[in-house]
Formats: C-alpha cells, sequence, structure tokens
C-alpha cells in the first residue's frame, strides 16, 4: 500500500493537547516510542571568541525534552509554544514535525533500515577478530575509550593503509595499540566489517526498550560545538551543573531551571603551549585551546569551591564558585592529573595516570602529598623513574616507549574514590589491580583485579567497591571485609563501559553504556537492571552524576569526536523520574 511507503500518517493541524498518541500504521498503539520536544526559536548566542561563548558571558541553550509513550502509545510532552517534535520507536521510521501533532503512525524500516539502526554495540559484537579473543580486548582497550567502534563512521570501506594510518595517529592522541598488532588489526577490521556490511542480519537486535521508560523524563542542554569535548562535569550543591571542555578549556555553569548557561575561560600562564607538557597531539584539528586540558571535577564540602584535573600541566585547578575566579595550584611532580575526589577533611584526592601516583591535596596547609603505587617490575620502575628526564625533552623530539600488550611503564591509575570510613580506593587500567590507601598511615595495599580493564570505581554506602571492567563487560563488586569479588553480566551486549556512580540513598549502580547508546541502572538489592536508552545516536558517556534530592541522573555526550553523534553537538542530559 501507498500507506505505508509513507514515513508517517498524522494530522497536520496544530492542537496543544498535553498528549500524544503513537500507532504503527495498522493504528495499533506503540508503547515505549521516544517522543523529543526542542524549540524552534532560541536568542542568539554569543559565541565571538573562536565559535565560543567569551568568558563570562551568558547564552541560552535550545533545551530539548524527551518522554515515552506508555502501554497505550501516549505521551504527555505537548506544550504551548513554538516547537519541533521528533518521534522514534525500535524498527520504526523517525517522524519529524514543525508543529505538535495529535497523533501520528509510524511506518516500518525496511532491512537496511533497520539494521543501520542498530547501535555499535551489536554490530561490534559480531567482529571477532579470527576467534583471537585476546586480540579483539587489546583492540577494545585502545580503541574504543573516545568514541563507537563500529558506528557507521567506522564500518565504512576504507584500505588497509587507511586503517593503518588511523590507528597511527590515535596512538599519538593516547591509544596504545601495540605497534605488532596494527596491521593484523587494520586487516581484520577491513574484512569483518565489510563481510558484516553485506550480511547484515548476522548482526543480532539489539535489548527491547522497556515499559520503565514511561516512568521517566529525559532533557537535554546543547552546549559547545562538533569539535567540543564535555569530558567530565559535576552537579554542586548550588544547583547548577559544571561541564568542563577538555579540547577547548572552558567551563560551562548550567542553569538546568532556566536553561542558561555561562562560560568561564581556563587561565593558563603565559609561557604555556597548546597542549601543555604533553604537546599538541590535535594537529590536524581545525581549531584547539587546550593549554590546562579540563579533565575531572570535585567539590569541597566546606565552602563549594569547585576542584579541576588538568591533565596537561603539573598542577591542580581551583574554581571559586562566588567569586568565579580560578586559582591554580602548581604541583611538585607527577604526570597527567586525572580522576578526583574529596573528602570529608577537605582534602582533594587525584590520580595521576602518567606518573602511576596519587596525589592528596591538603587545603589547610596548601601542601601536596603524592604516593607512589608499585611499579609490576624492573623495566616499568625505571620508565617511570625517568618521566622526569623525558619530559624535559622538547615535545616534538621526545621519546616514548613502545606500546605492548602489558601497556608496560604505564599501568595508569584511573578511578579513584573515597569510601565512607575515609579510605582511598584506586583502580589501575593498565595494570589490572586496585589501590588501597590508609590516609593517616599513608600504607598502600594492592589487590589483584581478576578481570581486565578496571577504569572507574565508586563505593556504596557500605564500603563496597563497585568497579567496571571495560573490556570485559562487566559491573564488579569488590567487598573489602571478605576479599571477595562477585561479578555481574552487564544487560546489553559487547558494552566496553567507562565508568559508573553509586546512588548510595537508593543502592543503584548507575554504569555509562557507551557503545550501546544507554545508561544502566543496577538495582543492588534486588540484582535486577533497568535500561535507559539515549534521546540521540552515538551518545557517548564518561561519567554520571546523581541528584540526592529526586535520584535523577546526569550525564554528559562526550563522543570525541563530537561531529560523529547524532546532532554534532555535545549535551548534558538528566534523567528524571516523574512525578506519580
Amino acid at each position: 500500500m501507498r500507506l505505508l511507503a509513507l514515513s508517517v500518517l498524522l494530522f497536520t493541524a496544530p492542537v496543544f493537547a498535553a498528549e500524544i498518541q503513537v500507532t504503527d500504521a495498522q493504528g495499533k498503539p506503540l508503547a515505549q516510542a521516544m517522543v523529543t520536544r526542542t524549540p524552534v526559536e532560541v536568542p542568539a548566542a554569543d559565541l565571538s571568541d573562536d565559535g565560543y561563548a567569551p568568558h563570562g558571558v551568558t547564552n541560552v541553550s535550545a533545551v530539548t525534552v524527551t518522554r515515552f509513550t506508555d502501554a497505550e502509545g501516549k505521551a504527555d510532552i505537548i506544550a504551548e509554544g513554538k516547537f519541533s517534535y521528533r518521534v522514534r520507536a525500535q524498527g520504526y521510521q523517525d517522524a519529524w514535525f514543525n508543529e505538535a501533532p495529535e497523533s501520528v503512525a509510524l511506518a516500518p524500516m525496511n532491512q537496511t533500515q533497520l539494521y543501520a539502526s542498530y547501535p555499535s554495540n551489536v554490530w561490534l559484537s559480531q567482529v571477532d577478530f579470527d576467534g583471537d579473543e585476546a586480540l579483539k580486548h587489546t583492540f577494545q582497550l585502545n580503541c574504543a575509550f573516545c568514541h563507537q567502534q563500529a558506528s557507521p563512521f567506522m564500518r565504512n570501506e576504507r584500505t588497509i593503509d587507511q586503517w593503518v594510518s588511523i590507528m597511527e595517529r590515535m596512538n599519538t592522541y593516547g591509544a596504545r595499540l601495540p605497534e605488532d598488532d596494527i596491521e593484523p588489526v587494520s586487516k581484520i577490521l577491513q574484512r569483518e566489517y565489510r563481510e558484516l556490511r553485506e550480511h547484515p542480519e548476522r548482526v543480532p537486535a539489539p535489548r527491547k526498550w522497556e515499559a520503565h521508560l514511561s516512568e521517566v523524563e529525559m532533557t537535554e542542554w546543547p552546549i559547545g560545538d562538533g569539535f567540543s569535548q564535555m569530558h567530565d562535569f559535576l552537579l554542586h550543591p548550588n544547583g547548577m551543573v559544571y561541564v568542563g571542555d577538555n579540547l577547548f578549556d572552558r567551563i560551562y555553569e548550567i542553569d538546568t531551571e532556566t536553561g542558561e548557561y555561562t562560560v568561564y575561560k581556563v587561565p593558563h600562564y603565559e609561557d604555556a603551549e597548546l597542549g601543555g607538557i604533553l604537546g599538541n597531539r590535535f594537529t590536524v584539528f581545525p581549531k584547539m585551546y587546550n593549554y590546562m586540558g579540563v579533565h575531572s571535577f570535585a567539590y569541597s564540602k566546606k565552602d563549594g569551591n569547585i576542584f579541576i584535573t588538568p591533565s596537561m600541566q603539573q598542577a591542580l585547578l581551583e574554581f571559586d564558585v562566588e567569586k568565579k575566579e580560578f586559582i591554580i595550584h602548581d604541583m611538585p611532580g607527577g604526570y597527567y592529573p586525572h580522576t578526583i575526589r574529596t573528602d570529608d577533611q577537605d582534602r582533594v584526592w587525584f590520580t595521576l595516570a602518567l606518573s602511576s601516583q596519587v596525589a592528596m591535596f591538603d587545603r589547610s596547609t596548601g601542601e601536596f602529598t603524592l604516593y607512589d603505587l608499585p611499579a609490576r617490575g624492573f623495566r616499568e620502575w625505571m620508565v617511570l623513574k625517568s618521566l622526569p628526564l623525558i619530559f624535559s625533552i622538547d615535545p616534538e623530539n621526545r621519546p616514548t616507549p613502545s606500546p605492548n600488550r602489558e601497556s608496560t611503564g604505564l599501568p595508569m591509575p584511573y578511578g579513584i574514590d573515597v569510601a565512607p570510613d575515609g579510605s582511598v580506593w584506586v583502580a589501575r587500567l593498565y595494570a589490572n589491580d586496585l589501590a588501597h590507601i590508609d590516609p593517616d598511615s599513608g600504607e598502600i595495599t594492592m589487590i589483584d583485579f581478576p578481570y581486565e580493564g578496571p577504569r572507574r570505581l565508586r563505593a556504596d554506602a557500605d564500603g563496597n567497591i563497585w568497579v567496571v571492567a571495560f573490556q570485559n563487560g562487566l559491573l564488579v563488586k569488590y567487598d573489602p571485609r571478605e576479599k571477595a569479588f562477585t561479578r555481574y553480566e552487564l544487560p546489553v551486549i559487547n558494552e566496553l563501559p567507562y565508568a559508573l556512580n553509586v546512588d548510595r540513598d537508593r543502592g543503584v549502580v548507575w554504569v555509562n553504556g557507551n557503545q550501546s547508546d544507554t545508561i544502566l541502572g543496577f538495582d543492588i538489592a534486588t540484582e535486577s537492571w533497568k535500561v535507559y536508552p539515549m534521546p540521540r545516536q552515538r551518545f557517548f558517556t564518561r561519567d554520571i552524576e546523581i541528584s540526592e534530592e529526586d535520584g535523577a541522573i546526569y550525564t554528559s555526550n562526550s563522543h570525541f569526536p563530537t561531529w560523529q553523534s547524532e546532532g554534532a553537538t555535545p549535551t548534558l542530559l538528566r534523567i528524571t523520574p516523574l512525578e506519580e
């Protein structure tokens, strides 16, 4: 029938009823259809600083809202005003409207459209690297921590030389794919992506969207542009959300009530060079402004000031939330300030990823203490001890150790958290171990992690440590009292979880599903999962914040490069439970 060839069947007259009715082409209600509302008119933004808002300037974000239909195919989302609407459901063609529709009938996708709509994780699940599981894990560890690996952009046809060139460039950005693996991986990707494009029926369907989705509302605040990287962020007790653009040294202060955001440009010393002490690794980019490299956020429980790790410098940043001023605390050693937390004694703890250390900044004395985590062998010890000499050489001529599958010389302390008892826990990504630091004695205890890729971790209310195992696609609990690990399979296949956070009040672990366009909620008491699809495709997330007030969760789209994401703009996302 001709009607089935249409994307939608709809009543075009604008209405302002609260609900929208979504059905299939035969009129059957479609539950769990995603309906997104976007404002048509937004005040013009001041982007006069190389396409970005100047320091201290306030703009208004084009805030979008998404809700899901209930069992009757209805979603309460239509609002008065000028909005466009998009309706999306698994297996159906998207529908777009410039005015509010009263009802929408979605047409089914054809087979080509259906497979193309599947998220990256299910495509990646069928790339088996000729059965070499260790090689696939090496590839995923090094090539899937900034962007989705099997997205439409990645599975395009390329020559082997083009794949080799891409991987060599990614290694200059920070990946550590062993040189001996680059050509074999290139050949595998060329062949296996081609086979999947020719036989997409091999790709399994993603997990179905479920009834709990009609109980939440998703809100997005677009900020930055296609070159930004909104890495980490902070939900502050003052009600603002602070998001860091890692590639452009800017902090976005977002008022989620009004949609207004103010940008603060992070200062640097006059003699600082682009890329900081690491050198400019992104020479192919049209524009770049990362002298400091804004990374991770934490706030002081004493005065609310925000502490930020500048990954490109030997320093710690402090932002006075009242005066809107930055303070640079120079650090006596260590390289690549990474993930950061604060404790109840107003001490600031953060990992030093390159030098395999943990730093503590005592605000009462203004002093840093550096904790050396043990090397895994003599060669690694030599590499770590030689870092001051290596970094004394100009970045253009600086030698770098050749990467191997063990990442010798780079154990990489990554995630960190402060447990309820005040002790500090650290995950070393490449070393597959955990570190426990007693702040009173300074004693360090190392614990072997029985899985691969412990990236970020958090402690729950009972002092259990929750860790994501990146390559294995696992959520892992460590009980320090029993000295026992428990593994939990993720509810989506071939996911590579970047981070997690624990809602200590409600007993839920929230996991970043960065390859599957999801956020995953694990109820600790029932050991059950809820999966929340993102309102945009290619939505790569790196962190999660939780509202103590209502349990709403926040994350940011940090896909690198951002222009590969749907909409080509980073967003801050909030998932809020709807009032009953």
